[in-house]
Parts: C-alpha cells; structure tokens; sequence
C-alpha cells in the first residue's frame, strides 16, 4: 500500500468515525424528544421517583427520625433518609426498564427493522439511547434534589467532594443502566410482553437493594444477592453523597467503600456493554 493508499484509507476511517458520532448526536435529540412525548414512559419513570419519595416522606414522616441517639436526638428525616435511594431508581428505571420497554416495542412494531435498512449504525443507535438516557436523568435528578430541597426541606450537601461522588456514580450507573437495558430488551418476545418482562425484575431488584426498604434490615443473604447487581452500588454510593458519616457504619462492611462502589460500577458498564453488542439485532432471529 502506497502513502497516498495509506493517508486515503486513514482519511475514510475518520470520515465514517465522524458521521457514526454525528449520527449518533442528532438520535439524542431526536429520542429525548420523543420521550417527553410519550406518558407512560414520563410517568412511570421519569415521574415514579418523585411520587414515591413523597408516599415515604408522608406516610413515615410521623415515626421520627431514622438514626436518631436513644435520647431521641439527632437523626436525619425520613425523606433525607430515602432521597438516595429515589436518585438511584430514577437512575435504574431510565436505563434499564425505560429502554428495555422502549427497544422492545420498537422491535415489535417493525421500527428497528426500518432503522437497519438506513446509514444508521448499531453505534449511532446506541449513541442515542444513552445520550437521552443521560439527559432525561440528568433533569430527573437535579429536579428530585431540588424538589427534596425547597418542598421537603432536606438538607444538601456543600462539600464539593461529595458532589463529584454524586457526579461519577450518576455517570458510571446511568451508562451501565443503559448499556443493561439495550441487553434486556431482547428477552422479550414482543413489544406487549416487555412490560411483564422487565418491571418485575427493576422492581424486585428495587427491593432488595435498599430503595424501599432500609438495606441495613435485610437479611444477610438478601444483602448478598443485591451486591451481585448494580442498584446496589449505585444507592450506597448516592448514601455516601447525601447521609451523614455516621450512616456509613449501618452499610454491609460497615464503611462506604467508594474504590468498591467504582469497581462495581465499572465491572457492569463493561459487562453491560458487551451483552448489548452480542444481543442488538435490528430484527428478532425468530421473526
């Protein structure tokens, strides 16, 4: 191969890296407007986080605070107490269950099978569910804090290391959130069985790993079982962010163990990626 050879073939690469990017941005804009205009999707993963952290905060508000000494001082709110664990939801529910949901569905009605036979690559397409992921998340969690902040009262953090934990385990889990999603939308066999599909699962793994209930009062085992999954990591990472040092002492191993939570959250945006990759088809094999 000739230099001119050479500089073509390395022109041409660059070329389709470019038009696989540009690709990909203008599907971001394009998914996360269609997003906002479907209402099952806006309530029940957009809006779900918001409504369950006002049923929490209303209907154990009464009881106290969680934490508190025996002199009945101290403790943080039971709203403070649940916000994390509302952040890692939105977190889960716009990656996992929203795309899950979605890219079945679009299976099913043939709209993959139409996006095959375009330039659009696999790349481009991933490109765009995760940057509307990112930003649907982004605006659901900066909203639910401020909601937390001037409706509930809760006191946010000012150390800003504690908001660059925020921003790494928001990034590290929304992406791998995605990237499961994109995977699990092919279990279902249509677009009308992908809801009875995938929301057990999210909401089964939203018990377990500390959203609804407090994680420090479950069973060793059921502990053990949440740390296989990401949810897991994801809420105790936004714990270390919003609670108080003294929680970290109720976490499994007794300590907020960030390097872990990072490993975690590393270890499934990587497996994430690649059972996506294996899994996408542009139309089912049994079609």
């Amino acid at each position: 191969m000739t230099t001119l050879d050479m500089t073509t073939a390395t022109g041409s690469i660059r070329s389709t890296r470019h038009g696989v990017l540009r690709l990909g941005l203008a599907r971001v804009y394009y998914e996360a407007r269609m997003y906002f205009r479907t209402p099952d999707s806006v309530f029940f993963t957009f809006l779900f986080p918001f409504i369950m952290l006002a049923i929490f905060t209303a209907a154990f508000g009464s009881a106290g605070n969680i934490g508190t000494a025996p002199d009945g001082s101290g403790g943080i709110s039971v709203g403070a107490y649940y916000l994390p664990g509302m952040l890692a939801a939105g977190m889960l529910l716009s990656g996992v269950q929203n795309l899950a949901v979605d890219i079945a569905g679009e299976k099913s009605d043939g709209t993959l099978k139409r996006l095959g036979g375009t330039p659009l690559s696999p790349l481009s397409y991933f490109i765009g569910k995760i940057g509307m992921v990112l930003v649907t998340g982004a605006i659901q969690a900066t909203l639910l804090i401020l909601v937390a902040r001037f409706l509930l009262g809760i006191d946010l953090p000012t150390d800003p290391a504690a908001w660059l934990t925020f921003a790494w385990v928001f990034l590290f889990g929304v992406i791998a959130c995605a990237f499961l999603g994109i995977a699990l939308s092919a279990l279902p066999r249509s677009g009308k069985s992908a809801t009875a599909v995938v929301i057990p699962i999210v909401l089964i793994l939203q018990f377990i790993s500390g959203v609804y209930l407090q994680f420090y009062n479950l069973p060793e085992w059921m502990q053990n079982v949440a740390s296989l999954f990401p949810l897991k990591w994801m809420a105790q990472g936004m714990r270390s962010v919003f609670l108080p040092d003294s929680f970290a002492s109720l976490e499994q191993n007794g300590v907020w163990d960030l390097p872990l939570v990072a490993l975690n959250l590393g270890i499934w945006l990587v497996v994430g990626l690649v059972l996506s990759r294996v899994t996408f088809r542009w139309i089912r094999k049994d079609s």
